[in-house]
């Protein structure tokens, strides 16, 4: 039996090459990991030690006890964290072992995998909805659909096909370095993506799979219970920028890990976003951390915040 009603024909739909696309993000705009940063740490400490700061110095505490213990460290990340400039910090963290997980919504994928090929992403929405060429780039449509596939056939997840894919394609692509995806998969570092069937420029493409799609990202599903359940005893879980998608992945997710490795407490949740979101509130910093551990909210705009997070935690870990 089929379907008894009518449905939009993607095969009819005609995307556009890349760089016949105005973006508003460049590469050139990202932030600076510094080979010798400034002191933080004094600053850090001449804070007052009330609400926000004391939440802040506590966070830091907290993360770089997690990579002393050995614990997880699961990072969710929204797509604004890539889209104002904050890759380079993420992925020197990579780099030094001061993340176990990465976590991204498909936003998220589709800005760091631009970013990737191109070194650009984020177009001007309003701009191209009122003539129906929103988020019909060609190849960033075809190239991740071609990367999904081939990892579902391989029963790869969705973030490492697309790591992979990037790190590993002939010819090279410009920027692989500076992708959190290629660099994850270089390090071993496992990067889940969970996508809403219908929510990414990429669904309109008319080479998308949602089959494979969704069973690769249910795949990222499960691995990413897998890592949580590593949290358990002093991990950290931060969630960077998602007011929706994440959270409601993550409490379920960490569901899934209590019921097969429990128990699974004491550990400290942070949110960092620029407001506070119902479901931040309630499935990252509040239900999670009740049977034990603590929550934390750093409200802030991303690209000052994080960057200031690493140094602060980097001085912390190099002492």
């Amino acid at each position: 039996m089929t379907s008894r009603f009518p449905a939009a024909d993607l095969a009819a739909v005609t995307p556009l090459p890349f760089s016949q696309r105005r973006n508003k993000v460049s590469i050139a705009q990202f932030g600076e990991v510094l080979e010798r940063p400034p002191a933080i740490e004094p600053l850090i400490g001449a804070l007052p030690d009330i609400l926000a700061a004391a939440d802040l110095r506590a966070v830091v505490d907290a993360w770089a006890e997690a990579v002393r213990l050995g614990r997880a460290v699961v990072v969710m990340c929204g797509g604004h964290v890539v889209k104002t400039g904050c890759s380079p910090f993420l992925a020197d963290a990579l780099d030094r072992g001061w993340i176990s997980h990465l976590a991204f919504n498909g936003a998220t994928a589709i800005h760091d995998f631009e970013i990737a090929c191109f070194g650009e992403t984020s177009e001007d929405v309003a701009e191209n909805l009122a003539d129906g060429t929103f988020g019909l780039a060609d190849e960033t449509g075809a190239w991740m659909a071609e990367a999904v596939a081939r990892g579902h056939a391989e029963e790869l997840g969705c973030g490492e096909a697309l790591g992979r894919w990037l790190a590993e394609r002939e010819p090279p692509v410009p920027h692989a370095r500076e992708s959190l995806l290629a660099r994850a998969w270089l390090r071993g570092v496992p990067v889940s993506v969970h996508v809403a069937i219908g929510a990414e420029i990429t669904h309109q493409h008319p080479r998308f799979d949602g089959a494979a799609l969704g069973a690769a990202s249910h795949r990222d599903f499960r691995i990413l219970a897998a890592s949580l359940r590593e949290l358990h005893g002093g991990g950290l879980v931060a969630n960077l920028g998602s007011a929706v998608v994440l959270p409601e992945v993550f409490v379920k997710a960490l569901n899934v890990a209590r019921h097969l490795w429990p128990p699974l407490k004491d550990f400290t949740a942070v949110n960092v976003d620029m407001t506070r979101h119902y479901r931040p509130e309630m499935n990252v910093v509040g239900r999670p951390v009740l049977a034990g551990g603590r929550g934390f909210h750093l409200t802030g705009h991303h690209e000052i915040l994080i960057p200031f997070l690493y140094y602060a935690l980097r001085a912390r870990l190099d002492r």
